[in-house]
Order: structure tokens, then sequence, then C-alpha cells
């Protein structure tokens, strides 16, 4: 039963019903959902045909909450890893390839040495082998020109990328919580 019970995650919503965020998606353990109805901090959207018992009652597991308290998004993202490889859809800025997140890494425009900084707007994702090639170079030296300029998202703008990869996972009782802005078929 424990194994059922890690394997039902709630989807968490702001208090405008829209996803905290979508990438990585925000999901609460059971135990933590279960936790927050009782707390009172959350209204339960949808459940599991899937229950906990004590030996005085029972309670179904929720698969969407609300939260009660709106929290507000920052409009600057902070600037991680993460960050950079998902604004730049984790694809290398140097070669267009895609590839799973630990053989990606970052690379300075203007190498560090060469007076670049680590900031958004002189960071771009990169493979492996493109970043060894580029090594110390600037872009013109090496004619190594990222495909997008770095810029500092919003995070707005990283919410909409996120929404393009799916989580490997997807509750049907979540479906009508995580694409509203997804244009519509005819």
């Amino acid at each position: 039963m424990q194994a059922v019970l890690n394997a039902n995650p709630a989807l968490v919503l702001n208090a405008d019903y829209r996803p905290l965020s979508y990438f990585p998606l925000s999901l609460w353990d059971w135990r933590d959902a279960v936790k927050a109805v009782f707390l009172d901090r959350v209204f339960i959207v949808s459940y599991y045909e899937y229950s906990i018992r004590s030996p005085s009652s029972e309670f179904r597991l929720p698969s969407v909450i609300a939260l009660k308290k709106y929290i507000p998004h920052d409009r600057k993202p902070p600037f991680t890893r993460f960050n950079v490889f998902l604004r730049d859809s984790f694809c290398c800025q140097y070669c267009g390839g895609r590839l799973p997140v630990e053989n990606l890494t970052f690379d300075h425009v203007i190498p560090r040495s060469r007076g670049g900084r680590t900031t958004w707007n002189n960071v771009v994702t990169a493979c492996n082998a493109c970043n060894l090639k580029k090594g110390n170079f600037l872009p013109n030296e090496c004619s190594m020109k990222p495909n997008a300029n770095p810029v500092q998202p919003s995070t707005g703008h990283l919410q909409a990328i996120g929404r393009l990869f799916p989580p490997q996972y997807l509750h049907e009782s979540w479906r009508d919580y995580l694409y509203w802005d997804t244009k519509l078929d005819p």
C-alpha cells in the first residue's frame, strides 16, 4: 500500500487555480497534501480513488489541491544552472543539440578570464563538446556565435517554456489545470 500512496502525489495549484510551477511541476507528496488539508491551508479540488484509513476514519487522497492564500510569482527568476537550461530549452546554443541535463553545462559567451561575468546576459547552455571547443575564445574568434542572444527571462517566460516539457506522469485529474493557455484544435 505504501508504494501506491507514494506513486500518487497531489498537483498543487495556486489560489488562482494555476500550477505553482510547470517545470518542475509543483507536486506534493501525499503526506504533505493530507497535512495541508488538515491544517486548513488548501482546498481539495479532486481526489484519487485511493483512501487512507485509521481505526476510526477514512480519508480519500487528494489528487489536486489549491492553496487558500495566493503566492505571487517572482518577476525575476533566480539565476541558476537549471533556469539557464530551461531558458534555452535544454538545447546547446552552439550546435542546437537537445541533451539530457547531465550532458549540459553553461558557457560564458565572453569568458570570465576576459572580463565576462556570470549573468543572464553572458551565460548560455552548451553541450560538453561545444564548451570544450569554444574554450577561452570570444565567439568571433572561433566562429561560435550562440543561436540566441542570452537575456534575463521573466518567470512567465520560463513557465511558458516549462509547459513544453510535460512530466513523465500526468494523472487524468490534473489535465484540466495544467494547460489552460494551450491552443485547442478546431
